[in-house]
């Protein structure tokens, strides 16, 4: 885990200048008070204070990215899931059937190997080796959204580093959230991490090819989801299902509509 989320600040005594205030500060978003509810490590005024300056600095860069998109007409979409859930093989599957253009910001803690397949595909993808951090940030969106042609796109999607913990937790200046939970991964994983599906404008339930061979309660996991966020839209999807590729197009088609 990162040094700067709170999951894993141990010692606030530690110099706070020294890695907090580095070029990609790190801020958490919407759940700040869960996470510090959750750690109580971080009931310390010194340390609450340190992660309240962080996510007023990187709430102002995301809505500076989000601007930014919206001047260019984009829709950016921030998906997560954990690592393996099928972010990546789903935009390719995308990219051989979307009506619009689109670019892919690619985060991942070492290699560009998502980015290429991307590129493989013919579509614009910077790729964002975050090291040690486990999530992305709003200011490496914004240095990253420099990379791409932005003025010829239609759709902007940020493909964050798998973790379905951090990631909930940092404002990117995206539009929509998409969450992905692939059947193999168990449908108690909804339970397991509520922030994470509480952010979902979208929850994918993946890898459905492999229903008939894993136990998996998909009615279950669809009313966890609801539980958590009675309005979330939720799709059962297969890169092997052309159809099912199709709704989370037209899913995506709909929502850039609504935002002209």
């Amino acid at each position: 885990m990162c040094k700067d989320c709170g999951c894993s600040i141990t010692d606030h005594h530690h110099d706070h200048n020294d890695h907090h205030h580095h070029d990609h500060e790190h801020g958490h978003h919407h759940h700040t008070h869960e996470t510090l509810h959750h750690n109580p490590q971080l009931n310390d005024p010194k340390t609450i204070s340190v992660i309240t300056k962080i996510l007023a600095k990187n709430d102002h860069e995301a809505e500076h990215n989000r601007e930014h998109f919206e001047s260019h007409g984009v829709l950016a979409i921030n998906m997560m899931s954990s690592p393996g859930s099928g972010k990546t093989a789903l935009l390719e599957a995308i990219a051989d059937a979307a009506p619009f253009k689109f670019g892919v910001i690619e985060g991942d803690l070492e290699t560009s190997r998502d980015a290429d397949r991307i590129r493989a595909k013919g579509i614009p993808a910077h790729q964002i080796q975050t090291g040690s951090a486990c999530h992305l940030d709003a200011f490496m969106v914004h240095h990253a959204l420099h990379e791409l042609p932005i003025a010829d796109l239609e759709v902007c999607f940020i493909e964050n580093v798998g973790n379905l913990v951090c990631p909930a937790s940092y404002d990117v200046g995206a539009h929509l959230n998409i969450v992905l939970v692939s059947v193999p991964e168990g449908e108690d994983k909804v339970e397991k991490y509520p922030v994470m599906f509480r952010t979902a404008d979208l929850v994918l339930i993946t890898k459905c090819d492999l229903l008939p061979y894993i136990d998996f309660d998909m009615a279950h996991a669809k009313a966890e989801a609801r539980k958590l966020k009675p309005s979330v839209d939720i799709l059962e999807v297969s890169i092997k299902d052309p159809k099912s590729i199709q709704n989370v197009i037209q899913w995506i088609t709909f929502k850039k509509s609504m935002r002209n």
